[in-house]
């Protein structure tokens, strides 16, 4: 006889909004995929790529529904990812018009991008392992 899986304890969280979760990481991947296999750099598709533009557009619009729970930290996680790589974007932008900063442009650019993924990487693990994720 097959035994029933017992589905894990979302600690009061509507599974819906786990599943809006996974699918906001699923769409911050599909960007940094896009960056990694295109002309696109990871964090420029990141920050650009409509797969990330409507992921952030989703954590605005649904966060209300979980402040006060521990998804609250996954949408300020993945927020906060979206406008810090946005930062250092314009960083390397200053940088990359100055000859001096050329060297120091793709390095950063190429360190945010390892940033980026980490994040996505670290966040979904979490989310997936039923806890918040952190600073």
């Amino acid at each position: 006889m097959n035994q029933p899986v017992p589905s894990p304890d979302l600690q009061g969280v509507r599974p819906s909004l786990v599943q809006l979760t996974h699918v906001i990481y699923g769409l911050h991947a599909l960007a940094v995929v896009i960056g990694v296999t295109s002309s696109a750099t990871v964090a420029g598709g990141f920050v650009f790529g409509l797969p990330s533009l409507i992921a952030v557009f989703l954590n605005y619009l649904k966060r209300g529904d979980v402040r006060g729970t521990w998804l609250e930290s996954h949408f300020v996680w993945q927020i906060r990812t979206f406008w810090f790589t946005l930062l250092w974007l314009v960083v390397y932008g200053v940088l990359i018009i100055t000859i001096i900063g050329i060297p120091l442009a793709w390095l950063l650019i190429v360190l945010l991008g390892l940033w980026v993924g980490y994040r996505v990487i670290r966040g979904w693990l979490a989310l997936s392992g039923v806890r918040p994720v952190g600073p």
